[in-house]
């Protein structure tokens, strides 16, 4: 049982496929809410048996509040998709985490797992996200780390091809 935890991580590692969206990209962001968009730093990594990073994608998504960015990874047998909505509330500002795993493990098939969480957030602060906990049954681990910052003229202007 053990070892075919030990063939997640190497699996996953080679076929590691990181494909990250804004579901409302930066053309569309209506002129009247570029004011209140926000941007979001993205950094997915795998992380080893010891803790060493053996993989990383890092972004940059604009996003406006009540809208999310998707994150998708995909290994050999396992689907990690996590879609991250900013609100601000007078409260306190809260980043809606959802996420979806499939894991496909020898013997047993497909393994489904779903969770939601409600992270307040300051802008300008690292959110750590584990969608497969902080400690799991396998070898590897998957992180997530998350900046949200208000947004600026200078991020919200479109990238040309010489950016």
């Amino acid at each position: 049982m053990m070892r075919s935890f030990c063939i997640f991580g190497a699996f996953f590692i080679i076929s590691a496929n990181f494909n990250i969206h804004a579901q409302d990209s930066k053309s569309e962001v209506v002129s009247g809410f570029s004011s209140r968009s926000v941007v979001m730093d993205i950094d997915a990594r795998v992380l080893g048996e010891e803790k060493e990073v053996v993989w990383n994608e890092t972004h940059r998504k604009i996003a406006i509040p009540g809208s999310p960015v998707g994150i998708k990874l995909v290994g050999s047998n396992v689907v990690v998709m996590v879609q991250f909505t900013p609100f601000f509330r007078r409260q306190g500002n809260v980043l809606v985490a959802q996420g979806q795993i499939w894991v496909t493990e020898p013997g047993k098939g497909v393994s489904y797992y779903t969770s939601i969480q409600t992270i307040p957030f300051v802008f300008g602060e690292s959110i750590y996200f584990f969608p497969l906990g902080k400690t799991n049954q396998f070898n590897s681990s998957i992180e997530i780390i998350l900046t949200v910052n208000k947004n600026t003229k200078s991020d919200a202007a479109p990238k040309t091809e010489h950016d």
